[in-house]
């Protein structure tokens, strides 16, 4: 299955390498844009020392930390909000009469290279971040366990958002507000969001444990909410209760799927 997966991606690769020129525009491109966010937080410091109590370089560091999950996800999962398409087209079909998985083969389905440019900047950021703070290298362990545990959270959303579709069928921006959506508020300290809002990314959806509650630990922070420390530890948890969620969903969608006959 991880074999096929990683056939198909090398088919488009090769596909937009045909094109050389274009495709190294393209990634540059992608390393570009993805430069805004951050010029962004850039922006809001240049005019203050600290964002709810957290300085420039942990605030980047929470934003590598999410972005660099984000990223990876929006790279090789993200393709599968294309589904709306396959189910209005009547193409959904020919994914379910191969052999592989149709989460597998949507999510390879028109693999983009070129997006490799924004992991970089994004990891580049988390890296700068991570050499500028004076961390305590026994809480290290956290940071790949944080990326991990947030491109897990994001795999589940984006699997979510298409299993949403197979009800929904013509409302993808709906499944990318949970997707691109969530990416945008966990690129701040959630100490800028009201109170309630925090509960219920942490207790409902746990989008808290993306960047948020491994990252106070990280840093060596206690929660302005007051949370237990024992939630910092919590995220792979919450991921993986998430994950298998989101394939109940995904199976549920495909068995309930009715072909168009086209």
């Amino acid at each position: 299955m991880v074999r096929t997966y990683f056939l198909l991606l090398w088919t488009w690769t090769r596909a937009a390498a045909a094109y050389p020129a274009s495709f190294a525009l393209m990634t540059l491109l992608g390393f570009v844009t993805a430069g805004i966010d951050v010029a962004v937080i850039l922006i809001v410091f240049a005019n203050t020392t600290t964002l709810a109590g957290f300085s420039r370089e942990e605030v980047l560091f929470l934003y590598g930390a999410a972005s660099l999950s984000f990223t990876i996800c929006d790279t090789f999962v993200s393709n599968i909000d294309r589904i709306s398409q396959h189910i209005k087209a009547g193409t959904l079909d020919t994914f379910l009469i191969r052999p592989v998985g149709a989460w597998i083969q949507l999510t390879a389905d028109r693999f983009n290279a070129n997006r490799v440019g924004r992991i970089i900047q994004s990891a580049l950021v988390l890296g700068y971040a991570i050499a500028a703070l004076d961390l305590d290298w026994r809480r290290a362990w956290m940071i790949p366990v944080m990326v991990v545990t947030g491109v897990v959270i994001f795999a589940a959303l984006w699997t979510f958002g298409g299993a949403m579709q197979f009800v929904l069928t013509d409302a993808p921006e709906v499944a990318n507000a949970f997707t691109y959506g969530t990416q945008q508020l966990s690129q701040y300290p959630f100490s800028i969001y009201a109170r309630d809002l925090v509960k219920g990314v942490t207790y409902v959806l746990p989008l808290a444990f993306i960047n948020w509650q491994p990252g106070l630990y990280a840093l060596s922070r206690d929660d302005p909410f007051g949370t237990p420390e024992f939630m910092r530890f919590l995220g792979p948890a919450a991921a993986l209760v998430l994950a298998l969620l989101a394939a109940l969903a995904w199976r549920q969608g495909i068995r309930h799927y009715r072909s168009t006959g086209s």
